[in-house]
């Protein structure tokens, strides 16, 4: 029986088969009639897009949204390396975190942390987890609540310094998170799931075009969760509604009104003494599901609201003019246990609780006009915006007192000693850019990319324990600069040069400001595109250095009035090669895979790091997610696969131990049906026993296990 919905593309293969995969499937390719009729033209011409579902259907996206490049250029044009996670990808894996969803892609590290409740990861090499932007406007000063991704219709990573269209950015890049939009037609579709350590998900999509042209519509969407986990005593509840709405304004305005609620409760941990796990310990091995915090002592309630518009409007004489906004709150409340040393016998383990209290607020609003016109027989698409944003956030800590654990029979409930706060501070960033691109087709083959920005910041600090202000004032111009040619009518080379700019809070012993981290990269890289679209891939070799990073005061004497003291001389250096691969092929297959090799050092400090690596950054990682589609015979209806991640060694520069190189597989079958999907997940199919990376010299984070989930999706 014939199937009555497409089936969407669900599964992977291996990691350190990358090559033979690629190899296999593009051999497996039927035969084109005529390859040219598939092929980009050489003169390729910038086009409006109003929407890139469409063509982002299936593994291989062609084109990112524009509130990540600020474009209309395909990523095949673009000169720069951008990641584009589909929303058909992220369904196939059964992603549920973000930390899940980014670690398939080439250059990004993720959840080496442990399960602290919030996001965390690192782009080439550097610390990016403050960069995480949503329909193109910077969430608040730090990432407190999770990210959900079951609303998002694509997750874009954009690698490399940003600030050219994102202003104040991590140098190794940032995540842009695109969220679903109305749709033309009506839907209704609903899911739920069952799975390991107790884990049950609901979700629900629905839409309704509200005019006879479908571009007035709303949509809604949602999902409930609650799981336990590997560690005892250990759990996540999760609530998600995301409200959208769009406006028929008239044939040349886009507007949508776009609003989201996430809730996330949580008992918070981190991982294992490492003694005991990695490192031998005396009296024996630990027990990897042991809880070390206090049960009773929490848990996280975390809440963020945000509510927004993106408005487009086309003028009759060629210009556009696009404009996003939000506004949006969060707050965290919760309590949690951190470890310090084991005694000499390790037996007994150090512990330190906290009180955290955090509550903010923030006003996004992005304004550009561009337009495209020809000078001096050159065809330019000129654009010049202005970006605003303001940033608070309120953050109380309170440092307790609690027995240390007993680890081999450990007994809780014990009590909880919390002083009055040791730290209260509201802290307000607000930040004013002016950018201006063009993109200039040179002729038929060059194309010259040109940015600039000149961003202001203001950060005031108020110490709310001892009344002290302190106002901070910084600006800086950043640039871009990138230059392509279109070799083939399939291959695109580049160059690039970026630069980026991040204000640092604080100042030194001598009451000297610090200045803003700069960020500066060279790339070289290539984009490709075969069969219409169907196969894309790129590849980029890049070196970034971070300056002005903050480091000890190297002085004695400081050190000894001021414990904290700190100088800005410290300087970080990441060079790397990335390559990536997208498939969605005539045969069946649909393939998703990435390789990085990179070597992220210590190249100037003052604590004897220096040549050191970086924390958590392999010097090599891997994966490959396919999935088969049968077609005809008993298995018609049904998709399989098998996938797998590979992460060489990592440490961390005040480290002195190495956590193991790891390769985790895993599985997937799914049965579409009439009005109906089925799919089975298994991550880490055979229960390896890994590190998730480095935290501190006490603290291990441990892998994920084994963990199956069954889900149905119902469309009516």
């Amino acid at each position: 029986m014939p199937c009555f919905l497409p089936a969407p593309r669900p599964i992977a293969f291996a990691a350190r088969l990358f090559c033979l995969t690629v190899t296999t499937t593009l051999l497996c390719q039927p035969a084109l009639a005529d390859e040219s009729a598939d092929a980009v033209p050489a003169d390729i011409q910038t086009v409006h897009v109003a929407s890139t579902r469409e063509e982002n259907a299936g593994f291989g996206a062609t084109r990112a949204s524009s509130t990540t490049t600020k474009s209309d250029l395909s990523l095949f044009e673009t000169a720069q390396s951008i990641s584009v996670l589909t929303r058909d990808l992220l369904d196939s894996r059964q992603v549920t975190t973000l930390n899940e969803a980014i670690q398939s892609s080439a250059g990004v590290s993720s959840g080496s942390w442990g399960k602290r409740g919030w996001d965390d990861f690192s782009i080439r090499g550097q610390r990016a987890s403050e960069s995480i932007y949503v329909d193109g406007l910077k969430l608040n000063q730090s990432n407190y609540v999770a990210q959900d991704v079951s609303g998002v219709e694509s997750i874009e990573i954009l690698k490399g310094p940003a600030s050219i269209n994102f202003g104040l950015v991590q140098p190794g890049g940032m995540v842009n998170m695109v969220s679903k939009r109305p749709r033309a037609e009506s839907f209704n579709q609903a899911g739920l799931a069952v799975g390991s350590y107790h884990y049950k998900q609901a979700t629900f999509d629905l839409g309704r075009p509200l005019s006879d042209s479908g571009k007035a519509a709303f949509r809604l969407n949602g999902l409930w969760s609650d799981t336990d986990d590997q560690t005892d005593q250990v759990w996540f509840k999760n609530q998600y509604l995301a409200p959208s709405l769009s406006l028929d304004l008239g044939a040349n305005t886009d507007f949508t009104i776009l609003g989201s609620y996430t809730r996330r409760e949580y008992l918070r941990t981190q991982g294992a003494p490492v003694k005991g796990t990695l490192l031998p310990n005396r009296n024996g091995p630990l027990k990897r599901e042991l809880f070390y915090g206090e049960p009773g002592f929490g848990p996280y309630d975390s809440s963020q609201k945000q509510v927004g518009y993106s408005l487009v409007h086309r003028f009759e004489n060629g210009w556009r003019v696009a404009q996003n906004f939000r506004w949006q709150t969060m707050s965290m409340d919760g309590r949690f246990v951190s470890l310090s040393s084991l005694s000499a016998n390790e037996l007994l383990q150090s512990r330190s609780a906290q009180l955290q209290d955090v509550d903010g607020n923030n006003r996004a609003l992005d304004t550009n006009a561009s337009r495209t016109f020809a000078l001096g027989g050159m065809a330019h698409d000129v654009m010049f915006g202005l970006d605003l944003n303001n940033d608070r956030v309120r953050y109380a800590n309170q440092v307790c007192r609690i027995a240390a654990l007993n680890v081999l029979n450990p007994v809780y409930n014990t009590a909880v000693a919390c002083p009055p706060a040791s730290r209260l501070t509201n802290t307000t960033v607000s930040s004013t850019g002016l950018y201006l691109r063009d993109q200039i087709k040179l002729n038929d083959s060059w194309r010259l990319n040109l940015a600039v920005r000149h961003d202001r910041a203001r950060n005031r600090e108020l110490n709310e324990l001892t009344g002290v202000t302190q106002r901070q004032q910084t600006s800086s111009n950043t640039g871009n600069v990138a230059l392509s040619y279109v070799l083939t009518p399939n291959i695109i080379p580049y160059v690039s040069y970026a630069t980026s700019f991040l204000p640092v809070s604080g100042s030194d012993f001598f009451g000297v400001q610090f200045k803003p981290e700069e960020g500066r990269q060279a790339e070289l890289g290539s984009k490709f595109q075969f069969a219409g679209g169907r196969i894309n891939g790129a590849v980029a070799l890049y070196d970034l250095t971070r300056t002005n990073v903050t480091t000890a005061d190297p002085d004695p004497a400081h050190i000894a009035i001021l414990s904290s003291a700190q100088v800005q001389t410290g300087e970080q250096r990441t060079r790397g090669f990335e390559a990536e691969i997208s498939a969605d092929l005539r045969n069946g297959w649909s393939v998703q895979s990435a390789l990085t090799v990179l070597d992220a050092r210590v190249t100037e400090d003052n604590g004897g790091t220096v040549g050191r690596r970086l924390l958590n950054t392999p010097r090599q990682s891997a994966n490959v997610w396919a999935n088969y589609r049968f077609r005809g015979g008993v298995m018609d209806c049904w998709t399989a696969g098998l996938g797998a991640r590979y992460e060489a060694p990592k440490t961390g520069p005040s480290v002195s131990y190495t956590v193991p190189s790891y390769t985790v597989a895993d599985a997937s079958l799914a049965y579409q049906g009439r009005g109906y999907r089925l799919s089975l997940n298994v991550k880490n199919l055979f229960d390896k026993a890994y590190y998730a990376g480095v935290l501190n010299a006490n603290v291990l984070p441990l892998g994920d296990p084994r963990v199956a989930s069954l889900k149905a999706v119902f469309d009516f």
